[in-house]
């Protein structure tokens, strides 16, 4: 886990140049916009047909339930807008994680890159369409799984730590197939993530914790009234976006580390089938 710290004391450092708190406007203003449009044309249609289905099946009676007896009986009242925005944070998650996938992590494999490891060949084995391809359906098995474990959300403890390895697994894979992709060739790609795959998801657990803030930001908000969505989604939003950042910095460090090593063995790679 060494490799894993001294990536994160150096991620820390990168992340307070100027320049990396300049990036995360980009980010941060295509998700925007992107969910404000989506957010105005949908958000009243989605909350109407979910409290349709909520009077249709008395949902309303068993959700209330099970406010109470978990003690959160202040939320009764925005249970709609509560579901609706679990529905809504995966995906949300997923276009910031895109958008920085575009638009940020280029920029951090350069930073990165020519600062600390200029010396690297850079063997270009990753391409940005098979980044967004390899995101896209990695989020569809990790959809899958995510509907799955949605009953262990009666027992928050169970639902915290199946959120942080579902989002770890999934931040991981994508993370370092973007950090690589310039620098390694395929062949090294897989080889890293294959051989340094509990680091990687130690990385990826740790900032999949810190993705729950913007959670608590929503649902704190929804307790006081639905007309601070719009603001709360941005702030929501901003939060991942740092927090992506400063994830791709990590697993930039980190990977780049992993490769140098990889390389200063002289060991054969093993081709993918």
């Amino acid at each position: 886990m060494r490799g894993v710290l001294n990536a994160y004391g150096r991620a820390v450092l990168s992340q307070l140049h100027g320049r990396m708190l300049i990036l995360s406007a980009v980010p941060f203003a295509l998700s925007v916009l992107v969910w404000g449009v989506v957010l105005y044309f949908t958000l009243q249609p989605l909350l109407d047909w979910l409290t349709g289905h909520f009077f249709d099946y008395e949902l309303y009676r068993y959700s209330s339930r099970w406010l109470e007896d978990m003690g959160f009986a202040v939320l009764k009242t925005v249970v709609v807008p509560l579901f609706a925005m679990l529905l809504l944070l995966p995906l949300m998650i997923l276009t910031a994680l895109i958008f920085i996938g575009v638009a940020a992590m280029p920029v951090i494999v350069r930073h990165v890159g020519s600062r600390h490891y200029p010396h690297l060949e850079k063997k270009q084995g990753g391409s940005l369409l098979k980044g967004v391809g390899k995101a896209m359906s990695l989020f569809l098995v990790f959809i899958v799984i995510w509907l799955c474990t949605l009953p262990l959300y009666a027992v928050p403890p169970l639902a915290i730590v199946s959120s942080a390895l579902l989002w770890g697994w999934l931040t991981a894979r994508v993370m370092s197939y973007d950090a690589l992709s310039e620098h390694a060739s395929e062949e090294e790609i897989g080889t890293i993530q294959r051989e340094r795959r509990w680091g990687l998801l130690a990385i990826g657990v740790a900032s999949g914790a810190a993705g729950s803030l913007p959670a608590i930001v929503w649902i704190g908000g929804a307790a006081i009234a639905v007309v601070f969505f719009p603001f709360l989604l941005a702030a929501a939003v901003w939060i991942y976006v740092l927090i992506f950042i400063f994830t791709g910095l990590w697993f930039e460090y980190y990977c780049l580390e992993a490769l140098a090593q990889l390389r200063a063995r002289g060991e054969p790679v093993e081709e993918l089938a």
